[in-house]
C-alpha cells in the first residue's frame, strides 16, 4: 500500500497528469484506503493492516515515524478550512477521526474511536467524544 502511494507521489510530484490519481484508485481497491498523492507522508509511517479502511483528506501532513491503525479519518470539517497536521512519532489508535485545521503534537497518542477537534498538544494522550487530554507530558 505505501509503496503504491510513494509512486503515486512520485508521479504527482513531476506533474504527471492522470497516472497518479490511477495508483490512487489502484489503493482503494486492492487496499480500501484513500490516500491522494497529494498528500505529505513522512519516513516510517505505517499504516495498520495494509491501510484498511484509512480515509485521508488531500491536504494533510503526516509526519515521520507515524502508526496510523485501520479505519482512520484524517480529515476536513464542513465550515472550517484546512487539513490536520500530524507531526512525528504520533499514534493514532483504530477508529480514530482526527477532522479540521488541526495539530497533533510530536508524540501524541490518540486513543481509539477518539474524535479529535481540537489540536492536541506535543506527547498528550487524547480520548473520548469529542477527545479530551487525559495526560500531558508538559
Amino acid at each position: 500500500m505505501i509503496y503504491i502511494f510513494r509512486i503515486s507521489r512520485f508521479f504527482y510530484i513531476l506533474r504527471i497528469p492522470f497516472v497518479p490519481w490511477a495508483f490512487k484508485i489502484v489503493n482503494r481497491i486492492l487496499f480500501s484506503v484513500s490516500v491522494p498523492p497529494s498528500v505529505k507522508v513522512g519516513r516510517n509511517v505505517i499504516f495498520g493492516y495494509q491501510g484498511l479502511g484509512i480515509v485521508v483528506h488531500r491536504h494533510a501532513v503526516i509526519g515521520n515515524n507515524v502508526t496510523i491503525s485501520p479505519n482512520v479519518v484524517i480529515g476536513g470539517r464542513s465550515g472550517k478550512m484546512g487539513a490536520p497536521i500530524i507531526e512525528d512519532d504520533v499514534l493514532i489508535g483504530a477508529g480514530a477521526s482526527v477532522l479540521g485545521p488541526i495539530r497533533i503534537g510530536r508524540g501524541a497518542k490518540i486513543g481509539a474511536n477518539a474524535v479529535v477537534l481540537a489540536d492536541v498538544p506535543p506527547h498528550a494522550i487524547a480520548v473520548g467524544i469529542p477527545a479530551r487530554i487525559v495526560s500531558s507530558a508538559a
